[in-house]
């Protein structure tokens, strides 16, 4: 049994914002492994926000980035099912820090769902055309072009962009793991991105 220090649970709560005794308890279950107790405390801040995603997220904010120069600036809407938690400086900060990646990454989407179907045939189109180009068998040519359409996602879709701060989570982790430390269902509602000239 590894011997747990409170400096062990005070830099996984610093790094995960859970509570001092679900770290203390992650650490041991993982007899003291750092990144193994990361790993059990993400699984059930994933089940925990999975739990709270049918509840009414109804009060929330909305946030700004205004990029130096004054030429980019991106307003988003975060909710959230109360104003006590919309008046946190947590939940705040999240809102900020996404407003400030959807300046950078310019998703066009919050999810899947509202990308433009039409953006998503063309897209396809390319893809297939390009696959079968290259000379590929026709039988593969599916897989990699969904391979493709997932990377796609993954540059449009907000949700499953890298994080700009820590490019080994996705926004979608950065929101599992808000809903974990608020307590309360949290979404990205919608957002816009203003740019000069763009």
């Amino acid at each position: 049994m590894a011997n747990i220090t409170a400096a062990m649970v005070k830099e996984l709560r610093d790094k995960t914002g859970v509570g001092m005794m679900d770290c203390k308890k992650a650490l041991n279950e993982t007899d003291g492994d750092f990144d193994k107790a990361l790993d059990v405390l993400r699984k059930k801040g994933i089940a925990k926000a999975a739990k709270r995603a049918d509840r009414q997220a109804n009060e929330g904010v909305v946030a700004s980035y205004i990029h130096p120069g004054s030429n980019l600036g991106v307003l988003v809407e975060v909710n959230c099912e109360t104003d006590f938690v919309a008046n946190t400086d947590g939940f705040k900060e999240f809102a900020k820090n996404v407003a400030m990646h959807i300046a950078a990454s310019n998703p066009s989407a919050v999810d899947r769902d509202q990308v433009n179907k039409n953006e998503v045939d063309k897209e396809l189109e390319i893809l297939k055309a390009q696959a079968l180009e290259s000379g590929k068998p026709e039988h593969i040519v599916d897989k990699i072009v969904q391979g493709r359409l997932e990377k796609f996602y993954s540059e449009v879709v907000l949700l499953e962009q890298p994080y700009v701060k820590d490019p080994d989570k996705t926004i979608k982790d950065l929101l599992t793991e808000t809903i974990s430390k608020v307590g309360e269902n949290v979404a990205i509602k919608r957002f816009a991105r203003f740019q000069i000239g763009g």
